[in-house]
């Protein structure tokens, strides 16, 4: 059964060395590769896809932080562009969003789909103090729709205990109908707010779920009866927020959920490539 995880971070020690020493407590509570400025070698990383049977993912750039802030970070687009390029075959480009410099970073995006292929964007709402609904990020929804990629957005709770909780599956509501023509996925599930969840994918035809970054494990009921009904199974698509969840330990996981065969070549596959429009690079 092919695969394709839709949340693929890069976790090279050239990147996870920027990443702020606040988050090292979250580091910990996960369980992922020690302290801040540890990483993993790209192969290695393959390697665990490879493992999994997982045969390509979407790779971000994510941004999150105001600039000179000591809770910034970015992982440049030039350098996930640079990991596509080598891997052409294995990765496709998702851009960060970032609304502290709206202009430049409305820019970026464009060119990020333009110059380089990205295929997609995303957003940490927690980074930036602001709900999904917030006027701060409706001139990158703009553009995300002119330019014709979903949108990633983290949806539930946030797990940095310095950040405060500002998405609400709920709060897509008004962006999904300001907004038709954007493809929204709302990623980590919701989590808390599962039923939410559930609530605005099915609603809306331009929203869907990310199943990433929760242990498949732990899922709740209601979500696993969602994605293995007819309601649901067209609207997840597989993640893992790698390193957060193992690439292995998801894909066993979900294994084991007792979904029907047809649901699980949706989830793992066929959403994925028709939600962001993949049919050629299959």
């Amino acid at each position: 059964m092919r695969k394709i995880d839709i949340v693929v971070n890069l976790w090279t020690p050239d990147l996870t060395q920027n990443y702020t020493p606040k988050l090292n407590h979250f580091w910990k509570q996960i369980h992922i590769l020690g302290e801040t400025g540890d990483g993993i070698p790209l192969d290695d990383e393959i390697a665990k896809m490879d493992a999994a049977g997982i045969e390509k993912g979407l790779m971000i750039a994510t941004t999150g932080g105001w600039l000179g802030s000591d809770i910034f970070f970015e992982k440049p687009v030039e350098r996930i562009a640079e990991v596509v390029a080598e891997h052409p075959n294995r990765f496709k480009g998702v851009v960060g969003i970032n609304p502290t410099n709206i202009v430049p970073w409305v820019a970026r995006v464009e060119e990020a789909v333009k110059e380089y292929g990205f295929v997609g964007a995303h957003l940490y709402p927690h980074w930036f103090g602001k709900e999904p609904g917030d006027r701060i990020y409706y001139p990158f929804y703009a553009k995300c729709a002119e330019l014709g990629i979903p949108l990633q957005i983290q949806i539930g709770h946030s797990a940095q205990h310095f950040l405060p909780t500002v998405a609400n599956p709920m709060t897509l509501d008004r962006v999904a109908i300001d907004f038709p023509e954007l493809k929204i996925v709302g990623i980590h599930i919701g989590y808390p707010w599962v039923e939410e969840m559930i609530s605005v994918t099915w609603k809306h035809p331009n929203v869907f779920v990310g199943c990433d970054a929760h242990s498949p494990k732990y899922w709740d009921p209601s979500f696993i009866r969602f994605i293995n009904s007819r309601r649901g199974q067209d609207k997840v698509l597989f993640g893992t927020d790698w390193p957060v969840i193992d690439f292995e330990r998801a894909v066993n996981e979900i294994g084991e959920l007792g979904l029907k065969e047809d649901v699980m070549k949706k989830l793992f596959w066929e959403n994925a490539i028709r939600v962001y429009g993949l049919e050629e690079w299959v």
